[in-house]
């Protein structure tokens, strides 16, 4: 896996298994269900770096929710080579992902409080079961990521895992196998995608793909608001950004450039309108800068272009 500038030495591999991406993540383990009871779902509990620098998270087969459970931080996640995209986090709040590919994250815990999270993977084989019995069919259910969501009924059942984890029984196999079964049936039932078995895990649905665009496309004159257009599509904004990339080769706020200039052009060559007045039409107060961002993608200046 190539990464720009060797940041990465010993950069991990694309994929790993609940057991091996904590290798990849600093901190203390605090405790860990790892006896016969647990083999629905792997979880642990853990104490991060207060600030913890940019490192890369190889992708898990098994859906993962994280849990914050002590303290408050700044989270940041990104594609690799992408933007950076930030959620405030703090006790309840939690992470979804069943990502197929690598991505980088970091933080920087805020306050007195020790930040502590919990990580449950529930396994493969239960999360398929359970699917197939909820939606009443053998096709692969995808869920939607999530970052730094809050859901009370979610919460209820991983405070019950918590305890069960710190059990002096080290848990009860028939109270964890039903735990697990609770988690996947309220995971699929409220967070499933809706995407097709064929669809690619990492799409993105061509009918958000037009939405985002056409929600873009109509506010060109104000500045680019990355978590607005996530919003309208119902989605993270790291997790819009990185699907977004992958389904046009460009970046939101690179691809709103793109659709600022593509108007530009349109009104230099289809209207007298004055090119300062152009500028402030696709959101350029400023003459100069507009010019500058016009020349980088259309290779040449607004008045040029206009003569041609």
């Amino acid at each position: 896996m190539a990464v720009e500038d060797d940041q990465y030495a010993d950069a991990p591999p694309d994929r790993t298994s609940p057991e091996g991406l904590e290798s990849y993540i600093a901190g203390r383990t605090l405790i860990s269900g790892d006896g016969p009871a647990w083999t629905d779902m792997f979880v642990q509990v853990f104490s991060r770096l207060r600030v913890q620098e940019p490192f890369l998270v190889p992708a898990v087969a098994e859906p993962l929710v994280v849990w914050v459970m002590s303290g408050k931080a700044l989270v940041e996640e990104r594609d690799l080579g992408g933007e950076w995209t930030a959620n405030r986090v703090s006790v309840g709040d939690f992470f979804l992902t069943r990502s197929v590919t690598p991505y980088e994250m970091r933080w920087r815990a805020e306050g007195d409080e020790p930040f502590q999270v919990m990580h449950l993977y529930l396994s493969v084989p239960l999360f398929e079961r359970v699917a197939e019995e909820v939606s009443g069919k053998a096709a692969a259910v995808v869920l939607r990521d999530v970052s730094g969501g809050q859901d009370e009924q979610l919460s209820h059942l991983l405070a019950l895992v918590h305890r069960e984890l710190t059990a002096e029984s080290a848990g009860s196999r028939l109270f964890v196998q039903g735990l697990a079964q609770s988690m996947a049936v309220h995971l699929i039932r409220h967070y499933a995608s809706g995407e097709s078995a064929s669809r690619p895990r990492n799409a993105l649905p061509g009918s958000k793909l037009r939405r985002a665009i056409a929600f873009m496309e109509t506010h060109l004159e104000k500045p680019f608001d990355l978590m607005q257009v996530a919003q309208v599509v119902g989605m993270s904004e790291f997790h819009f950004s990185r699907l977004f990339k992958q389904a046009t080769g460009l970046s939101p706020s690179h691809y709103f450039i793109r659709q600022r200039v593509a108007k530009a052009q349109r009104l230099l060559k289809e209207t007298d309108t004055s090119i300062i007045e152009i500028a402030m039409a696709v959101g350029y107060s400023s003459p100069s800068h507009f010019a500058q961002i016009f020349r980088r993608e259309a290779g040449v200046s607004p008045r040029d272009y206009r003569r041609d």
